[in-house]
């Protein structure tokens, strides 16, 4: 990858223009909030709208939409073609030197964009940066910043062992104490990532193996593998409403499961002892397990109910 080439500015030095690229499936009302929140940013030049899937209604609202307004793009007609692709198939379509991978449930509402370009400034090189995701709770969300996922980090996270053994490794981050500047990281978070255009195509985007969930940390492991790196902003934060989209929790959580099984076997399994191979994946299924689960729990207690009785 690249070395010392420095985040490109327009001539009166203001950061450059932006393309953000947002995938939607099933959003709801949140999309168009996001949508014009994004577009009110100065620093975006272009929003490519990806729709992997969304009610008759929503669509036509889309496409009238994108028709009143020549910065937005819109791409349909592929189906539900999983996220990564969706990322890729929207970077395709820009043209501006700076990529921003958004989530339709993360609404900017002060000018967070521009800030997180201001922080890119002095970045050179090829580089992903994102912001401190903040949850409806008015705290960091896990994904903001990450160590690197392996084998034993996912098994100190799984298991909680990293409570009983001080410096122990573990996988997320958001716990630890907030950095006072930008700080160097593993992993940050797809839901929002900003990075140079042709560092993004260059890596041949996002791999489309993973349908939804954990591209993201395979994105950010390949990045550092090729000389990028990663950087976790905790100047700007950004809130994440999670879990907008009216996708089947079950659906979600098994392509994450894969997602996970994926990863680990592409990138670690060849070189993992076999006990410590086995209990990997045996959290990774007892956390789908587990998520199923609880989200079978609430039909089961109505249906348990007196008042559901006959």
């Amino acid at each position: 990858m690249s070395e010392g080439r420095k985040t490109v500015l327009s001539g009166d030095g203001a950061p450059a223009p932006l393309c953000v690229v947002m995938v939607s499936y099933f959003t709801g009302e949140i999309l168009f909030t996001a949508m014009e929140a994004v577009l009110r940013e100065e620093v975006v030049a272009r929003l490519v709208l990806v729709d992997n899937g969304n009610p008759p209604g929503v669509q036509k609202r889309l496409r009238e939409t994108a028709a009143s307004d020549p910065r937005i793009e819109l791409i349909t007609g592929q189906g539900n073609a999983g996220f990564a692709r969706g990322c890729n198939l929207g970077a395709e379509k820009a043209r501006q030197p700076l990529l921003l991978l958004l989530n339709p449930d993360c609404v900017p509402v002060g000018g967070e964009i521009r800030e997180l370009v201001d922080a890119a400034r002095g970045l050179t090189g090829d580089w992903l940066l994102g912001p401190r995701l903040m949850g409806g709770d008015g705290r960091e969300q896990a994904g903001s910043r990450r160590n690197a996922l392996t084998p034993a980090t996912l098994v100190a996270e799984g298991t909680g062992i990293y409570r009983l053994r001080p410096g122990c490794r573990r996988f997320n981050l958001h716990q630890e104490p907030l950095p006072e500047e930008m700080t160097e990281v593993a992993v940050i978070s797809g839901a929002c990532m900003l990075m140079p255009l042709e560092s993004y195509l260059r890596m041949g985007g996002m791999d489309e193996g993973y349908f939804l969930h954990v591209e993201d940390i395979d994105f950010c492991l390949r990045f550092r593998q090729a000389g990028g790196k990663v950087w976790f902003c905790p100047q700007v934060e950004l809130a994440h409403r999670k879990g907008s989209s009216e996708a089947p929790s079950r659906m979600v959580e098994r392509h994450k499961m894969q997602g996970f099984l994926r990863y680990f076997r592409q990138h670690f399994f060849d070189d993992t002892p076999f006990p410590l191979r086995a209990l990997t994946v045996s959290l990774v299924w007892l956390k789908y397990l587990g998520s199923c689960a609880a989200s079978l729990a609430p039909a089961w207690r109505q249906r348990q109910s007196p008042s559901s009785k006959d």
